[in-house]
């Protein structure tokens, strides 16, 4: 058995910070780093600003307001600039917004060995900063093919990179301003803390898992980090992200035992906003790392609860993303583990139908469409076969119609991303 994990009702963003900040900084139990998960629109973006601005403001501790945090986010992201050359369409750049504090002694970080030895990891283009002009060039070696000679492979400059690539390079940069920060460097030496939120936005999985396992591997170097003499001085670390997949690599990574590396003392949480007000909850999930996908559940039984819940169309394909993740957990490959245990032959059968019908094409998320009362109908019965046959454990804070208890298995910290 093992003891409930504590719930936190916070008020407000201010009083969430004041939370994760009291966290970092308790003198009997120190945490150095916040595993946060939570769903897009609860506000992680604003809850990162939030805990920038708490670190710059004036204070008895902080008199003059020196900030304390150095973050990344979509601010970050939104420092560079993509120009096309729309004129000659051939010059094309990635322009870096000068005014930023984030770029301050960048001309002295030497940065480019360590940018390109993180980039060589994830992508095969090279790139040249212009410190002068504050631009950034992209270059790619491709192989020219001339009539009557040989191939030969060339540099081609002034590439077009997508915008995965393009994020992939912004969080190279940042990944080496994190090691100078981690370094002492004077640009840095006044920063407290690191809040890095959603960092793998346009990426595939490939590049999320390579970019978490680095991701964890810095984060590890940040909490065991010493001053010159030798004595204990981490960066304290918060990490948000709405990535599932990402936030179970981070988790794993962060709570293996490695050798000859410090064991790092990290909490976990899942960050919940009540129905879009300003009231946060904060959930514990440190011995459940898959505490996610059971709190999905619990949202699609609120929204199919008759009279008080309204249920999309898109609905449909949240409930079979929670199927196949309980089938893989399982160890088995689709969903047809889940639909075997339900009901009967035909039911099964309809079952099937629906969830490869309705979770595909216009049913999308981005195209909220109230279902039909036969549709309601029929996921209400998906829905309760599948919660009744697996006996999930449905978290309190969103008060579900329905509990039971989760399967032993269920509730075990996966090994393997």
């Amino acid at each position: 058995m093992t003891s409930k994990p504590k719930i936190h009702r916070l008020a407000n963003l201010r009083k969430l910070v004041t939370r994760l900040r009291d966290d970092l900084n308790n003198p009997t139990k120190p945490t150095q780093i916040i595993l946060l998960y939570a769903y897009n629109r609860t506000g992680k973006t604003r809850l990162a600003m939030e805990f920038k601005d708490a670190g710059k403001r004036r204070t008895r501790r902080n008199p003059q307001g020196v900030a304390d945090t150095l973050y990344f986010n979509a601010y970050t992201e939104d420092l560079f600039t993509w120009e096309n050359d729309l004129d000659g369409d051939a010059v094309r750049l990635l322009r870096l917004n000068d005014r930023s504090t984030f770029f301050n002694g960048l001309k002295d970080l030497a940065l480019d060995e360590t940018i390109a030895g993180y980039l060589d990891s994830y992508a095969d283009f090279d790139f040249d900063i212009d410190y002068t002009n504050w631009t950034i060039s992209f270059s790619k070696e491709v192989l020219r093919q001339r009539p009557g000679a040989e191939p030969e492979r060339i540099m081609e400059p002034n590439i077009k990179i997508s915008r995965g690539e393009q994020n992939i390079f912004i969080w190279c940069l940042f990944m080496a301003i994190c090691e100078r920060m981690l370094d002492g460097h004077v640009s840095y030496q006044l920063k407290k803390y690191l809040y890095i939120d959603d960092p793998i936005s346009s990426l595939d999985d490939n590049n999320a898992i390579a970019i978490a396992c680095d991701l964890a591997q810095l984060l590890r170097r940040a909490a065991s980090r010493k001053d010159q003499s030798g004595a204990p001085a981490p960066i304290k670390v918060v990490f948000s992200s709405h990535h599932a997949l990402f936030f179970n690599v981070m988790c794993n990574e962060l709570g293996r035992t490695k050798e000859e590396q410090a064991k790092v003392t990290h909490k976990r949480y899942f960050l919940h906003r009540d129905n879009g007000g300003e009231t946060y909850t904060l959930r514990a999930t440190d011995d459940t790392p898959f505490f996610h996908h059971v709190a999905s559940l619990a949202e699609l039984q609120r929204a199919a609860a008759p009279g008080t819940g309204k249920l999309y169309t898109f609905h449909f394909n949240a409930l079979r993303s929670i199927m196949e993740k309980t089938a893989s957990f399982f160890g088995h490959a689709d969903i047809s583990f889940c639909l075997k245990a339900l009901s009967n032959e035909e039911d099964r059968a309809l079952y099937n139908r629906a969830l490869n019908l309705l979770s595909h094409g216009k049913y999308a998320i981005h195209e909220p469409t109230e279902m039909g009362e036969d549709n309601k109908d029929l996921f209400r019965r998906i829905l309760e076969d599948f919660v009744t046959k697996f006996k999930f454990d449905l978290p309190e804070i969103f008060e579900a119609p329905t509990t039971a208890s989760l399967p032993a298995a269920a509730s075990t910290p996966a090994t393997r991303p």
